[in-house]
């Protein structure tokens, strides 16, 4: 096995404990395998204050470019490093990369170390005279999000640097490698409802004001909202209530204050702002105060010339034809949808995020090959 092949790249990367938001070796590695292959460097850490707790602070970002020929078409490729707590009950150490078959087994093996090994595999194989590529990869996508790819993008504007094309590798294969690509992402808001009230003696209530009672029919208004029907490349935008509290200890006690959240996932048919408006204007009416974040905006990248180099070059290694989606989580393609057509595809995703991740070596190979074709088209 070449030790630039997938499956060795993978390893390297998988035997690094990057818990998001990562440093450190992970992206000592990253660098040990791009610098042989020509490609520019650049290492920061951003958000590395105290004042950054919470939001993701200390994270590394990499940005890697090889520059083609005066005029050319630049070709980037975005991923993470970082990787979510691995859980107790793994078969084997999740930061010890393990064949056990046909499977690669380890924490990252396909969000998104796999997809990343791939790629710089691929770059092997490629002539160097092609135009120019770029290597977008952040320690945060995993967490908070908020110094990752946004840095990126940041230094990539003050240099003057602005893709043509983009790839995410995240997993977006769901039964077998190629069988989905995703051309857009529903955005995503998260809201904090809090209503005061009076505390007081249940015997008493015209002596309280029970906030509970508002909460509960601000909650009931929300749940019969229908936001849209969905689109052709969407599915309907959906509100759901993800938590409650009161933390009331008495059964005789009318509490001073009730607690909801809910979050919204939502076609390009909103905004995170406009629902905001919509939510904060019932919430008002009942007397609540209103707290949204909102974590991303829809995107939507219309079938075209990057989607359709991806999906030949797929169907010409594998066989199949992908359907193009926009399901799903958020993912950092929300941001760099910004500045530059983006599409993802890479691994299957039946196992990220659960106790013993793994990844098929074929498919470890497969997406390499992908990858290869994409590239070399693209900038062709």
């Amino acid at each position: 096995m070449s030790e630039n092949s997938a499956l060795e790249l993978a390893k390297r990367l998988i035997a690094c404990a990057s818990i998001t938001p990562a440093t450190g070796p992970v992206f000592d590695e990253m660098e040990a395998m791009l610098e042989p292959l020509g490609f520019e460097i650049s290492r920061f850490i951003a958000g590395d204050g105290p004042e950054d707790e919470g939001l993701g602070g200390a994270v590394e970002n990499l940005f890697a470019i090889r520059k083609g020929r005066e005029g050319s078409h630049h070709f980037a490729f975005a991923g993470h490093l970082d990787v979510v707590p691995p859980g107790e009950g793994w078969s084997s150490d999740p930061f010890i990369p393990e064949v056990r078959g046909d499977l690669l087994h380890g924490r990252g093996a396909v969000d998104m170390k796999g997809s990343i090994a791939s790629f710089v595999s691929a770059l092997h194989g490629l002539p160097r005279d092609l135009g120019t590529i770029s290597l977008i990869i952040t320690g945060d996508e995993e967490g908070p999000a908020r110094f990752g790819t946004v840095a990126l993008m940041d230094l990539m504007a003050e240099r003057g640097i602005t893709p043509d094309l983009c790839l995410v590798g995240e997993p977006t294969s769901v039964n077998r490698l190629g069988d989905m690509m995703k051309i857009g992402r529903r955005g995503s808001v998260n809201m904090w409802i809090t209503v005061n009230g009076t505390q007081g003696h249940v015997a008493y209530p015209h002596l309280a004001d029970n906030p509970i009672t508002k909460l509960g029919k601000i909650l009931s208004e929300i749940d019969a909202v229908r936001l849209d029907e969905g689109t052709d490349w969407f599915q309907p935008s959906n509100i759901e209530f993800t938590d409650l509290h009161v933390g009331n200890p008495a059964h005789n006690v009318i509490p001073a204050k009730a607690e909801g959240r809910l979050s919204i996932r939502f076609n390009d048919q909103h905004s995170g702002d406009s629902l905001s408006a919509l939510v904060h204007e019932i919430v008002e009416r009942h007397g609540g105060e209103l707290s949204p974040i909102i974590s991303g905006e829809p995107f939507l990248t219309p079938p075209g010339e990057l989607s359709g180099l991806i999906a030949e070059a797929i169907t010409e290694v594998t066989g199949v034809e992908p359907e193009l989606s926009t399901t799903g989580g958020t993912s950092d393609a929300r941001f760099l949808s910004k500045i530059v057509p983006v599409v993802e595809f890479g691994l299957c995703n039946a196992t990220m995020h659960k106790l013993d991740e793994a990844v098929a070596l074929d498919d470890l190979d497969q997406l390499a090959q992908i990858y290869a074709l994409v590239v070399e088209r693209a900038l062709t």
